[in-house]
């Protein structure tokens, strides 16, 4: 599988600083540890450098892990510095995020029930 088909996975990110020396074994402690989920789930795990123009993806694809690594040439992935060990997004943020669009700060949705 050369991608993971991202409406059947849970996409996870880790807030603050990775250091983007680790590679597979490390990352997947990471997962483990830190973030108390199984890095052999149908799930992708998201870490970002503390300059946040290095990002890496972690899944496992059924055979073996899979690691992608991305650089941004230009400006900076946002990324929350603090905050839980773990936070999951959807599909569209995910999108955004990797275009390096801040969908962390996007106005809230507002929901009304009726008119007045």
């Amino acid at each position: 599988m050369f991608a993971p088909e991202f409406k059947k996975v849970k996409i996870f990110i880790r807030p603050g600083i990775t250091d983007m020396r680790k590679s597979i074994n490390g990352l997947s402690a990471l997962v483990q540890e830190e973030m108390q989920l199984d890095p052999y789930d149908k799930l992708l795990f998201m870490f970002c450098n503390k300059q946040r123009h290095l990002m890496k993806v972690l899944y496992w694809d059924r055979t073996g892990f899979c690691l992608w690594y991305k650089r941004l040439e230009k400006n900076k992935f946002p990324w929350l510095k603090k905050g839980d060990a773990k936070l999951q997004i959807t599909e569209a943020q995910l999108r955004l995020l990797l275009n390096g669009i801040n969908f962390f700060e996007a106005h809230e949705e507002l929901k009304f029930s009726r008119v007045g």
